[in-house]
């Protein structure tokens, strides 16, 4: 038998919420499902696939090494990393990647969250 529930949403704490409904909402072609708040926001995909993002006012930092984070999967992922640059994220260049070929890159949203854009371009 399968679980009773689904993952409705994924809770992010921000410092800036309409700055970081700015940055999702773009960088994941979201919209808010209601009203922002000033401390809270939940994005909704647009195409109704996947899970809600919702954006918490907190005063807690982002860990260098989050214990949770986001994998974004691109088809073309050097384009989508320069997309989100352009809309506000950073890259993390002290990151230890593995030695060789990888198919990831860590970026950092506009209040340091830590998230993973993976190249999954179809073979």
């Amino acid at each position: 038998m399968g679980a009773a529930f689904r993952i409705g949403s994924i809770v992010v704490n921000v410092r800036d919420v309409p700055r970081a409904m700015a940055f999702w909402a773009a960088a994941l072609d979201y919209e808010p499902r209601e009203e922002p708040e000033p401390d809270w926001v939940v994005l909704r995909p647009r195409d109704g696939v996947g899970p809600n993002l919702s954006l918490n006012l907190g005063d807690t930092g982002p860990r260098p090494v989050p214990h949770i984070h986001l994998d974004l999967y691109a088809h073309d992922q050097a384009a989508e990393i320069e997309r989100l640059v352009g809309l506000g994220a950073s890259r993390v260049t002290n990151w230890h990647y593995p030695e060789g070929e990888r198919d990831f890159e860590v970026l950092e949203d506009p209040d340091g969250n830590r998230f993973c854009v993976i190249d999954a371009k179809p073979e």
